[in-house]
Parts: C-alpha cells; sequence; structure tokens
C-alpha cells in the first residue's frame, strides 16, 4: 500500500533542501546497486533526520540499524564537537560498505561502527543518548526500546522507523510478523504513561517518543 502519492512524494523533495546534497550519489548508488535497496531511508526523510539533528545538536547518537549508512551520515550532520554516533548493524557486509561511506565523507572518527546484535550490544554501551534511531528488524523494536529508553538523556528521543509498516498495521486483520510486530510496538509506546510521543506520516511512518 502506498500511503503517500508518488507526486506528493516527488513534490515534497522538490520544496526541501534539508537533505546534505553531497550525498546524493551515494543515495542513488545504493538505489541503483542494492538488492535490497528499498531498506535504504528515503531522501526526504534522510532530510529530515539531519533538520532534528541539527536542531538539538546532540552529544551522543545511537542508531539501531546501520544498513549502507545513508540515515548514519544524515544524524551525523548535526553533532556537537566531539560528539559520537554508535551505529549497529548485523549484516557485515552492509557494515562494512557504510565504514567505507563514513571514511569517505570524513565521518570515520565521529561514528563508531558496531557489527552483531544489538540487544547483546546495547547494555555495554557507556553514554546517554540525545537521540536513538530505530531502524532494524522490527520483531525487535519492542527490546530495542526498554534497552534504549534507560538510557537517553533527560531530553532524548526514540525515533522508530516504518511505524506504518506499509499500511499493513492499518487493516482490520494484521497479518504477517513484522506488521504484528510493529503493532505490538505501537500499543506498548501508546501506553507508556513515562513518555510522550507523536506519529508523523514521513515515509513509512516515524513516531518520535521523549521521557516526560
Amino acid at each position: 500500500m502506498d500511503l503517500i502519492h508518488p507526486k506528493a512524494n516527488d513534490y515534497v523533495d522538490q520544496y526541501s533542501n534539508a537533505t546534505p546534497p553531497v550525498l546524493k550519489a551515494m543515495y542513488e548508488a545504493i538505489l541503483a546497486e542494492h538488492p535490497h535497496a528499498h531498506l535504504q531511508s528515503n531522501w526526504n526523510q534522510g532530510g529530515f533526520l539531519a533538520f532534528l539533528s541539527k536542531m538539538l545538536q546532540p552529544k551522543y547518537i545511537i542508531e539501531i540499524g546501520t544498513f549502507n549508512g545513508f540515515s548514519t551520515l544524515c544524524l551525523a550532520e548535526g553533532l556537537a564537537d566531539g560528539g559520537q554516533l554508535d551505529t549497529i548493524e548485523l549484516r557485515e557486509e552492509d557494515a562494512q560498505r557504510a565504514q567505507t561511506y563514513f571514511t569517505q565523507y570524513g565521518q570515520g572518527k565521529s561514528i563508531q561502527q558496531h557489527i552483531g546484535d544489538a540487544k547483546t550490544i546495547i547494555p555495554g554501551l557507556p553514554h546517554l543518548y540525545d537521540i536513538a534511531f530505530i531502524d532494524a528488524d522490527k520483531t525487535g523494536y519492542v527490546d530495542y526500546y526498554t534497552l534504549l529508553k534507560p538510557k537517553m538523556s533527560p531530553n532524548g528521543i526514540i525515533i522508530a522507523d516504518n511505524t506504518l509498516f506499509h499500511g499493513e498495521v492499518l487493516e482490520e486483520q494484521i497479518s504477517g510478523k513484522s506488521a504484528k510486530a510493529i503493532q505490538a510496538f505501537n500499543e506498548m509506546v501508546v501506553k507508556d504513561e513515562e513518555t510522550e510521543k507523536i506519529m508523523l506520516t514521513i515515509r513509512d511512518g516515524l513516531t518520535l517518543i521523549r521521557k516526560k
């Protein structure tokens, strides 16, 4: 299901410019070459991440699901001086390709790449994070949220991607493991009385969550 008309997406791109233009070649190369290019944040979503990061000027960012590193580099746009972005990717091949881009675009020192299962890596990370971006396996969202929540700074924001999951969560009978997992995550988040949250209809749904 296309939740947003393709012409609307094209129009939004035409009237937005927050995505770092230097990343255009990288973005288009992934679309053209990668067999799972649909996993990449779209161009304007990258702009939203960059815009938000520049507003918040975070000292520490964590990303669950690096893929090729496009969203990582967008988030890194707003890092404070001396800041660090921890990004976690399960697939070694994608992580290595992302690391090549981090070096190419001059962010090799500020981005720390972790390869493996986020559920085992997150507990060992020492920082309190100002931004957390969850964009990995949907069945893990509840666990990632539970692990990240105590690691957020007082004004930290958790961003969860794909919370509309291709429109499948809108169906009366939700089928499919990932759609069911996203629905369970959405239900858990909306019932969490310790946080306030807003779901945005950007691309496939983005939910922003912060502690009260």
